[in-house]
């Protein structure tokens, strides 16, 4: 089979791999389509995601595929499954899986048929089943709902408060669409682009600020002169910390989303309230991510979600590098996805 590699100077190449083999809990996925993560594949691309240091690496983490082959002890999976996260779980012919969604076959596992005590790995959890009614390609975009709303829960937002959200790309138009749905209000979208910013008042956004044409600062403490009890960072920036602490309220919080590619700041909190609270979510927890999995498939029954709100294009596996070029430069707004 083909696969996405990277090494560690962020070449990219289409490498070939042996089919994975699969356990009696497990079955053979092959994959449909895969999205470009501007966040994780990018940084396994320019060796600065924060403690992966296993090159070459295989790419992708937001995948979906169809269930081919099941493992004789297997019950809640069956051939013909699209089910979301099939992955590869082991190096192949020297190439490491960080994470390998891109690869023409993944594996998945059947964690509730396993006995107690049964070690596994924690992304079985997410390893949910997509409806039928739902287009398998289009459906990669559920990887990353799933993972903000996951966040969004952790950080501990509630229904009638006010939120600031840094960043209208994929993640920052989808906490923007769960701040709307979950009854946030106002909303506040800063982003650097016009045509971004845009895409956020479609998503729900109340108030848009171009950090580039106006005082941040100034801007949100003539509405809130106490300051914003929630603050998000979902555009990975670590210098939006310093002009957060300007602008958070007494007791809010500044959560970050995400792994930054800088690991360092010098935080200047002079101008802060002496109570609040920095939260980083990181690494998203995949039994949380799977609890997440019936509210977005509830949503999107109700038309309150639109994949192609969020999506750029749709390509083949034959244009992929070409893709990942684009995506690194930043010629993107939305989500890009590989078909197979």
């Amino acid at each position: 089979m083909k696969a996405l590699a990277t090494d560690k100077s962020g070449a990219l190449s289409i490498v070939e791999l042996d089919v994975p083999e699969i356990g009696p809990y497990q079955a053979l996925v092959k994959t449909v389509a895969c999205g470009i993560c501007s966040g994780t594949d990018a940084k396994l691309i320019h060796g600065d995601f924060k403690h992966f240091d296993a090159y070459p690496a295989l790419l992708g983490h937001e995948g979906i595929g169809r269930v081919e082959k099941i493992g004789e002890k297997v019950k809640n999976f069956k051939i013909g499954d699209h089910v979301l996260l099939p992955y590869l779980e082991k190096d192949n012919r020297g190439y490491f899986p960080g994470w390998g969604g891109f690869a023409e076959y993944g594996v998945i596992g059947d964690y509730q048929a396993m006995p107690a005590g049964m070690d596994y790995p924690e992304g079985y959890h997410a390893q949910s089943i997509v409806p039928d009614n739902l287009d398998p390609v289009k459906a990669v975009m559920i990887v990353t709902y799933r993972e903000v709303l996951a966040a969004v829960r952790r950080f501990g937002f509630k229904a009638g408060e006010p939120i600031l959200i840094y960043g209208a790309g994929p993640v920052g138009l989808s906490f923007i669409r769960f701040a709307k749905l979950l009854d946030l209000a106002p909303i506040i979208a800063v982003e650097i682009d016009d045509d971004k910013l845009k895409e956020a008042k479609k998503q729900g956004a109340d108030v848009l600020l171009n950090g580039t044409k106006c005082d941040v600062v100034a801007e949100v403490r003539k509405l809130f002169p106490e300051g914003m009890g929630n603050i998000v960072d979902a555009a990975g920036v670590n210098a939006l910390l310093n002009q957060a602490l300007n602008i958070v309220a007494h007791d809010g919080k500044i959560c970050v989303y995400g792994i930054c590619a800088q690991t360092k700041a010098e935080l200047d909190w002079t101008q802060a309230p002496h109570n609040f609270s920095l939260l980083f979510a990181q690494w998203p927890s995949k039994v949380e991510e799977g609890r997440a999995h019936a509210q977005i498939l509830d949503w999107l029954a109700a038309g309150a979600l639109d994949f192609d709100d969020f999506i750029a294009e749709i390509v083949p596996f034959e244009q992929i590098i070409a893709s990942f070029e684009s995506v690194l430069a930043g010629a993107s707004r939305k989500k890009i996805i590989i078909r197979y």
